[in-house]
């Protein structure tokens, strides 16, 4: 995680730093919003910004501008979310310590330096009994969680002798949960409903008190923690407590595959979708266990209902399926926002870290609707919010960056690439080594510039050659269809598969990135200018249609599997391989 206080003189350079999704792909980004900055927000004044060297004024700025950027950027591409960093220092455990500045990646763990996570998860859906939470389980659960995650601290090998100090002395834990969305539906509560408020209220303040009793209790065996005296908890009458903190949320992206649960406090994401790439690449339905139950319950579960279901995931307006299963089984995007909120403040009420959550959101939805959730997140007392449009950080399948030249129609793609092939060419072919092995790239030319483009793997067959030899099928094709050669590398490179860091001295990240960099090689070191390697039309920024499908380009495929992406607590996780962009 990258956060920046919103009083730096660098704010605007660092709110629009991930305006391309192939910047900073190893970091989420956060700004850290102060109340004094929101005020200014409110009441449309000028906000200074500070240099933290120096702490003198460097400039003041609109906040309503700085806080309008914010908002479009994150309803760009998601990014920067935003964290409330006095109302998580209102809630700092060791003030005496340090002031709270960060968080862990997906911001659930606010920390000071050198501090760590240590975090698990009660799979809520697992204290169900008879249509009934077993409390008693619960109780038994939380106090064994709690005196596990301590014992953690103590055998875990750290990494540096400071954080070893620092975790040892605050010795903070963070008890969460998954399977929320589940346990509703075995009560047969909608997600989107008061009741399950309640739900919500009851379960965490419980876990959140039965946590603390567990840590009193370990406090009389082991002691407190060693920064107890001058922390919260050093009050009259109040019993000492092994753990500086005992409750967090995260988004269990990965956990919750293992488990078979829903992620975190999420509702779910999809009740029926298609696992790809299965067995030579056949396709599996899936089905979440209790839709299934209940569809069989009532004698209408069929492969081919399921598989019409994947085209949206939701079933909302399947209207075959009674409407009391509909009620139950509602998904992300069947929820309004003002539902996601309400839910992540019920639990923070009861978390003393933050909760993991996203809020996400339909591609027609708006900027002003952004806006409004990060208003309600504020007023409803959350430590931060992040926000997903859905399809908002897939690229258009191509995008025009100057307005002025010539846009071409579809029909115009398909007579373009009937340009007739010279006999004779003149080329290059450029090594390019991949994680895959050897790639060989031969760039042709003829008078009018790059013309052709050939890509071998350096052995044959599989998947990697077939699809690198498309590859260059598709990039010839398109530069014979007019586009130019610098937008295809736009389009490709950074592209990453096994390799997100970069593979060999031309840090390549993948076969089409191997293509890209190679054609930006031969634009750069060709004795004509750039401009002429580059056709003079500009084709269509036509976009891939979404029409609800989780399964097309809008919602993202996973790098492993080609399955579909959920964007969730500032992580993308796939539920069909259990790939974790955060993991």
């Amino acid at each position: 995680m990258g956060i920046l206080q919103v009083d730096h003189p660098d704010i605007e350079d660092f709110v629009k730093a991930k305006s391309t999704n192939e910047l900073l792909t190893n970091f989420n980004i956060s700004v850290a919003v102060t109340d004094a900055f929101m005020e200014s927000v409110e009441q449309d004044r000028d906000f200074p910004l500070v240099n933290p060297h120096s702490k003198c004024v460097e400039k003041t700025i609109s906040a309503r501008k700085l806080f309008d950027l914010i908002i479009e950027r994150a309803w760009s591409n998601g990014e920067p979310g935003i964290i409330f960093i006095d109302q998580i220092n209102r809630f700092n455990p060791t003030p005496h310590i340090g002031m709270i500045e960060s968080t862990n990646p997906c911001g659930e763990q606010p920390l000071l330096p050198y501090e760590s996570c240590n975090l698990g998860s009660i799979n809520l859906a697992r204290i169900v009994a008879n249509g009934q939470i077993d409390w008693d389980l619960l109780a038994d659960v939380t106090r064994l969680s709690v005196r596990f995650l301590d014992n953690v601290i103590e055998m875990n090998n750290f990494p540096l002798p400071e954080i070893k100090e620092m975790t040892s002395n605050n010795r903070k834990i963070g008890l969460g949960v998954m399977g929320f969305a589940d346990l509703l539906i075995e009560l047969g509560i909608p997600y989107s409903s008061e009741q399950a408020l309640e739900v919500a209220d009851e379960v965490m303040s419980f876990i959140n008190r039965s946590s603390k009793e567990a840590s009193e209790e370990l406090a009389l065996i082991r002691g407190a923690f060693p920064n107890f005296r001058g922390s919260v908890y050093d009050t009259e009458g109040r019993k000492p407590i092994r753990n500086a903190t005992t409750t967090t949320i995260a988004p269990t992206g990965t956990i919750s595959i293992v488990a078979n649960a829903s992620s975190g406090i999420e509702p779910l994401f999809a009740v029926s979708y298609i696992r790809k790439n299965v067995l030579d690449d056949d396709e599996m339905i899936e089905v979440h266990p209790l839709f299934e139950q209940a569809m069989r319950q009532e004698g209408l579960y069929s492969d081919q209902l399921m598989r019409e279901i994947t085209q949206t995931g939701s079933i909302q307006k399947v209207e075959s399926i009674p409407e009391h299963i509909r009620r139950i089984f509602v998904t992300a995007h069947d929820i309004t926002p003002d539902w996601h909120i309400r839910m992540q403040a019920t639990f923070q009420k009861h978390t003393d870290n933050a909760v993991s959550k996203t809020v996400n959101l339909p591609n027609q939805a708006t900027i002003h609707d952004v806006e409004e959730i990060y208003w309600m997140a504020y007023r409803l007392g959350c430590k931060g919010v992040t926000v997903y449009r859905d399809g908002s950080r897939e690229k258009q399948v191509l995008n025009l960056q100057k307005a002025e030249k010539k846009v071409a129609s579809e029909e115009d793609l398909v007579d373009n690439k009937k340009a007739p092939r010279p006999i004779e060419v003149v080329g290059v072919t450029r090594e390019m080594l991949t994680g895959c092995g050897k790639i060989y790239i031969t760039m042709n030319s003829n008078e009018q510039g790059l013309f052709e483009v050939f890509a071998n793997m350096g052995k044959a067959g599989g998947c990697a050659a077939s699809q690198t030899e498309a590859i260059g099928r598709l990039v010839s094709l398109a530069l014979r269809s007019g586009i130019p050669a610098t937008a295809i590398v736009e389009e490709l490179i950074g592209i990453s598969c096994h390799q997100p860091l970069g593979f060999g001295k031309n840090k390549i990240r993948s076969c089409a990135d191997a293509i890209a960099k190679a054609i930006q090689i031969f634009l750069e070191t060709r004795p004509k200018p750039l401009q002429q390697y580059c056709a003079p039309q500009v084709v269509t920024n036509f976009k891939a249609s979404t029409n609800g499908d989780l399964n097309n380009l809008s919602r993202g495929a996973c790098p492993e599997c080609g399955g579909v992406i959920e964007h969730e607590g500032g992580c993308s996780v796939c539920r069909c391989c259990g790939y974790s962009e955060c993991a």
